[in-house]
C-alpha cells in the first residue's frame, strides 16, 4: 500500500497546533530572545514537545522522546524537523525562561477569546466577574518548600502554590503567580490588576487591609468572607426587607475593620450575615460595595466555586502529578503548557464539540493525537469518521491472471 493511502490530510495534533499562529510564537521569541544560542531545539519545537507530553499525559522524559521518535515520519506535519533527545529536552526546560510560555499563553488567550465558553461581549466592566484563589500541587522532591509536617523518614515533600485569577465568563486563568507551598496567600492579592467597575471574589485567606483599600481606590468591587477573630466596629445597621429575609439575609451593616491599637490601615466595608436556606449554614460576607442588594453579594460569592472546578479540571486531565524536571523553571513551564493545552481544548469544545464532556474530549484527543482525520468530522461521529478513513485505505483482494480481461 502506498504511503499516500495512509497520510490523508493532517493529524489531529497538527490541527490543534494551527490554533497557535507561528507568528505569535516568533513575536514572543523576539521579545525574550528565547532562541539565542539555540542550534536546533527552538522555542516552537519546545512548545510542540511539551504539548505532546501534556496531551499524551507523559510522566517521564523517555516517554516523550521515544513517543515522538516512533512518529518521526509525521513530525514534519507538526512543523518540527527533528525529534528531541532527552538531554536536549531537559536542558531546554532548565534554561529557557518560563516567562516565554507565559507570554505565549496570554497572547493565545487574547486571540482565542471569541471561541471560549460563555464568552459573551460584556456591556461594561461592571459585567466582568473575576475569581482569585490558589491551589497547591505536591512535588515528590523538596524543590520548593512544602507545607505540613515531615514524613516518617524525616523528609518533607515539596510543593508549588499556583495563585490564579480567572474571569468567570471565560472559565480560564487570566493571571498566574507561583510561590512555594509554605508561603501565605495574603501577599499575592496585590498582584491583581483589574479595570474600574469589575468585581473580584476571593477566599478569606487573602486578608490584607492595604490591598482592600487599594482595590477600593481603583474602583474595583471586592467580595470575600469574614475571617475569624477580626476586630471591627459597627457604624450603621441597614434595614432588611422581607424579600431579602426570604433569601437568607439576616443582617446587613456598615463596619470599620481594624483595631485602634493596630498599625494596619482601617477599612470601610459592609458586613452581611447569611444563612443558606438549604443547608442552614451561617456565613458572613465582606464587601466594599454599598449599593448592591445583600442577596446579590451572597450570589457573587457562590460563584467562587467555579475556580475550584477549574483546578479539578486541570489536575484530572493533564499531567500535573509528575514533572519533567526537578527545578522550579521546568515545573512552571509544564504548568503553563498545561494551561495552553486546556485553552486549545476549550476552544475546540466550544466550536465543534459542544455536546462532549471535557474529560471524554481530552481522552479522545489523547488516543487519536497522531491520527490523520478531519477533527470536526471525527468529533461529530468518531466511529463513522474512522470507518470512512478505513474504507478509503482498504485494498480489495485481486486474483492474479495471466491474460488481461
Amino acid at each position: 500500500m502506498g504511503k499516500g493511502n495512509f497520510f490523508i490530510g493532517q493529524p489531529i495534533f497538527s490541527q490543534l497546533l494551527k490554533l497557535i499562529p507561528r507568528n505569535l510564537v516568533l513575536s514572543v521569541v523576539k521579545e525574550f530572545s528565547a532562541d539565542r544560542y539555540c542550534k536546533r531545539f527552538s522555542t516552537y519545537d519546545h512548545l510542540v514537545t511539551m504539548l505532546y507530553a501534556i496531551f499524551n499525559q507523559c510522566n517521564s522524559l523517555r516517554e516523550v522522546t521515544t513517543g515522538m521518535l516512533a512518529w518521526e515520519e509525521r513530525l514534519s506535519h507538526l512543523g518540527v524537523n527533528h525529534h528531541p533527545c532527552r538531554s536536549t529536552f531537559s536542558d531546554a526546560n532548565k534554561r529557557r525562561p518560563s516567562a516565554v510560555f507565559e507570554a505565549i499563553y496570554l497572547k493565545l488567550l487574547n486571540r482565542l477569546h471569541p471561541f471560549l465558553s460563555d464568552s459573551r461581549p460584556a456591556k461594561s466592566n461592571k459585567d466582568q466577574l473575576y475569581i482569585f484563589d490558589a491551589t497547591t500541587i505536591t512535588l515528590f522532591q523538596e524543590v520548593l518548600q512544602g507545607s505540613g509536617i515531615r514524613g516518617y523518614d524525616g523528609r518533607r515533600k515539596g510543593g508549588i502554590k499556583v495563585h490564579t485569577l480567572m474571569r468567570s465568563d471565560l472559565d480560564v486563568p487570566t493571571m498566574i503567580r507561583f510561590s512555594p507551598a509554605a508561603c501565605t496567600d495574603s501577599g499575592f492579592l496585590k498582584h491583581v490588576q483589574l479595570p474600574p467597575g469589575a468585581t473580584v471574589v476571593f477566599d478569606r485567606g487573602y486578608n490584607h487591609y492595604a490591598t482592600f483599600n487599594q482595590l477600593s481606590n481603583q474602583g474595583v468591587n471586592w467580595v470575600t468572607r469574614l475571617r475569624a477573630r477580626l476586630v471591627y466596629e459597627v457604624l450603621k445597621h441597614n434595614p432588611i426587607s422581607e424579600q431579602q429575609q426570604a433569601k437568607g439575609i439576616i443582617a446587613d451593616a456598615h463596619i470599620l475593620l481594624g483595631a485602634d491599637t493596630s498599625r494596619a490601615p482601617k477599612v470601610k466595608a459592609r458586613l452581611i450575615e447569611y444563612i443558606d436556606p438549604q443547608s442552614g449554614r451561617s456565613l458572613e460576607f465582606l464587601t466594599n460595595n454599598l449599593h448592591m442588594s445583600a442577596s446579590t453579594i451572597a450570589d457573587l460569592y457562590r460563584n467562587r466555586w467555579q475556580i475550584e472546578v477549574l483546578f479539578k479540571r486541570l489536575k484530572q486531565n493533564y499531567p500535573l502529578k509528575y514533572f519533567l524536571g526537578d527545578n522550579p523553571n521546568a515545573i512552571e513551564i509544564q504548568i503553563w503548557c498545561a494551561l495552553i493545552a486546556d485553552l486549545l481544548v476549550k476552544a475546540v469544545k466550544n466550536t465543534v464539540a459542544q455536546h462532549w464532556a471535557f474529560s471524554n474530549l481530552t481522552a479522545m484527543i489523547r488516543l487519536h493525537l497522531m491520527t490523520y482525520i478531519h477533527l470536526p468530522d471525527f468529533l461529530k461521529c468518531p466511529e463513522k469518521a474512522l470507518r470512512a478513513i478505513l474504507a478509503k485505505t482498504r485494498i480489495s483482494p485481486q486474483n492474479p491472471t495471466l491474460f488481461p480481461t
